[in-house]
C-alpha cells in the first residue's frame, strides 16, 4: 500500500474528524463515549486547520484516493499547543482508521511532522502527549527516536487522576 502524506483539504475535514473520533472511541481512549466533550474537538478539523497544520495519510489515486489517517502538527508557538515550550513543535491527535493500521500510515504521519519541525526556524524539539494504553503509537515514537519525558507528564482533567498523559520528545 503506497501512502502519501499531505495537507488536508477542506472537503476531507469531515472524514479526518470521523477517523480521529472513531480511533479514540474504538480504542477506549475517551472516558465518556459519544458524550465526551473532547470528541467535538477531535471532529472539528476546520478549527484545527485554522490554527495548525492538519496532515492526512491517503492511499489510492484519483477517484479511488481515500484518507486513512490524520495528525495535527502545531508549529513552535502555535495556539493549539498543549505542552510545547518555546522552540518546540507539538504533534497532536494522531489517528489511523482501524482497517489501515499496521501498514505504516501512523509512522509516515509522525515522520512528516518531524520533517516539518526540522524545517521550522528555531525549532529544536518535537513533543507529544499519549495515553498509557497507546502501545502501537509508543512503538512508533521509539522507532523514530522519541524518548519518554516523565517530568513533563500531565493531566488534562485535574479532577481525574487516572487520565495522566505520557510525554515523549525528540530533540532535533
Amino acid at each position: 500500500m503506497t501512502i502519501v502524506i499531505r495537507r488536508a483539504r477542506p472537503e476531507e475535514y469531515e472524514a479526518v474528524g470521523e477517523i480521529t473520533a472513531q480511533a479514540y472511541l474504538g480504542d477506549g481512549l475517551l472516558d465518556f463515549g459519544e458524550s465526551d466533550e473532547y470528541l467535538g474537538e477531535l471532529r472539528d478539523v476546520a478549527k484545527r486547520a485554522a490554527a495548525a497544520d492538519v496532515l492526512v495519510a491517503v492511499v489510492g489515486t484519483g477517484a479511488a484516493e481515500r484518507v486513512v489517517g490524520g495528525v495535527t502538527f502545531v508549529p513552535s508557538g502555535g495556539p493549539m499547543a498543549d505542552i510545547a515550550r518555546e522552540g518546540e513543535a507539538e504533534i497532536r491527535m494522531l489517528a489511523v482508521a482501524k482497517e489501515a493500521r499496521g501498514h505504516g500510515a501512523g509512522e509516515a504521519l509522525v515522520r512528516a511532522c518531524v520533517e516539518r519541525a526540522r524545517a521550522t526556524d528555531g525549532c529544536v524539539r518535537v513533543v507529544l502527549s499519549t495515553q498509557r494504553t497507546m502501545h502501537s503509537a509508543h512503538r512508533i515514537y521509539g522507532r523514530l527516536g522519541f524518548t519518554r519525558a516523565p517530568d513533563r507528564d500531565w493531566n488534562p482533567i485535574p479532577d481525574l487522576d487516572d487520565i495522566m498523559l505520557l510525554t515523549y520528545e525528540l530533540t532535533l
